[in-house]
């Protein structure tokens, strides 16, 4: 399983319910490599998509612990291991992981692979993603190509689990 997150340079990745800034070169980056794969993400981050739905070209799966909560086009699950299982009912690769917080943090360690936006700047955030950069079971294994966004710099990089 992999997962695919951009974060500031203090490891944020949102406030308030959003994104912390619309980075259309890393929105490309991120429908690149999820196209035609699966995704898990938690209820609140399906929320803070367009109108509220499903990505196009790609299995939804969507955690949710609230008990009448149901959208059309998603796979919705109400626990980890349910999604967990779904998940695998899929190669591996094209599993990702997308957020939110709190699901990132509960999933991390089923991930081999985290391809990391890394975002040149500061931004107010309350929601953090955990700083690979400082746990030993990560390492930095390639830094790709830069972009500039709205005068914003940012670097796609990725990150192994450390077997």
């Amino acid at each position: 399983m992999k997962l695919i997150v951009a974060v500031d340079e203090n490891w944020g990745i949102g406030n308030k319910g959003g994104l912390l800034a619309h980075l259309p070169g890393d929105l490309k980056y991120f429908k690149e490599k999820t196209s035609g794969k699966v995704v898990i993400m938690g209820q609140n981050t399906l929320i803070s998509f367009p109108k509220s739905k499903p990505l196009p070209n790609r299995t939804n799966i969507v955690l949710s612990n609230d008990p009448s909560f149901s959208v059309e086009g998603a796979i919705v699950v109400r626990s980890l291991d349910e999604a967990r299982k779904v998940a695998s009912e899929y190669n591996t690769d094209d599993v990702f992981v997308i957020g939110g917080a709190s699901v990132y943090r509960q999933m991390l360690d089923d991930c081999d692979t985290a391809y990391i936006t890394k975002v040149h700047k500061s931004f107010e955030a309350d929601v953090f993603f955990p700083n690979l950069d400082e746990n030993e079971k990560w390492t930095l294994s390639n830094v790709g190509e830069s972009g500039e966004d709205n005068g914003i710099t940012y670097t796609f990089t990725t990150y192994t689990k450390i077997r």
